[in-house]
């Protein structure tokens, strides 16, 4: 650990929203993230990758005020530039980026999450200065069939048992796979689909914090 490490803030989630508007069905994101967040989710990703920065730092001013009033942490994805300017926890990186250049931007008072489709880029993620990493799709999943097959519980417990890092696992979740994912070592779960076009979310919320023993 750096000594800047002691700089940023505690990782206070385990399981993480990740936005996708076009799946909601009834108002906006920011409605959407507002139930969510009412009902006890800590962690949000704000990953909207149709977006340029500019409508992509709007959407976050937009959503901020939710996130600050229930002391959520969260992350935009992709854009360094943009979790700067909008003041967010942190980033979160694709796979092939370079954490190290990402904190030299943001400081040491930021948080950088990065995506991890293998054992090779989760360890190479560690060694830059990531926080936490996504590793997946665990379980296979129309949204990430582009990174190829699902890896599995076995890769997800080798990329666990190797970096020291939180661990989210993405990718075809549900509560019994997210509670898979923890008994494999991951601190908790990353999560689209479900949150985002669930009809009864204080529900689906409660599944997913009793499969990760807490939001």
């Amino acid at each position: 650990m750096s000594p800047d490490a002691a700089l940023r803030p505690a990782l206070d989630f385990r399981l993480l929203g990740v936005t996708d508007r076009a799946q909601v069905r009834e108002g906006g994101l920011d409605d959407r993230l507002a139930v969510l967040c009412w009902h006890g989710l800590r962690g949000i990703q704000l990953r909207e990758k149709d977006l340029g920065e500019d409508a992509l730092y709007e959407l976050a001013m937009l959503c901020r005020p939710i996130f600050n009033r229930h002391h959520l942490q969260w992350f935009v994805n992709g854009s360094v530039a943009v979790a700067k300017r909008a003041e967010s926890t942190g980033v979160h990186l694709p796979e092939a980026a370079d954490a190290a250049s990402a904190r030299a931007t943001l400081g040491p008072g930021f948080l950088i999450g990065q995506s991890a489709h293998g054992l090779d880029a989760a360890v190479r993620a560690e060694r830059q200065g990531a926080d936490l990493l996504v590793f997946g799709p665990v379980y296979a999943t129309p949204s990430k069939a582009a990174f190829g097959p699902p890896r599995g519980l076995e890769e997800l417990r080798a990329v666990c048992a190797a970096v020291r890092l939180p661990v989210f696992a993405i990718g075809g979740m549900t509560p019994e796979r997210a509670e898979d994912c923890r008994r494999a070592g991951a601190r908790g779960a990353a999560v689209v689909s479900s949150l985002m076009a669930t009809e009864t979310p204080e529900e689906t919320l409660s599944r997913y914090a009793h499969a990760l023993g807490g939001f």
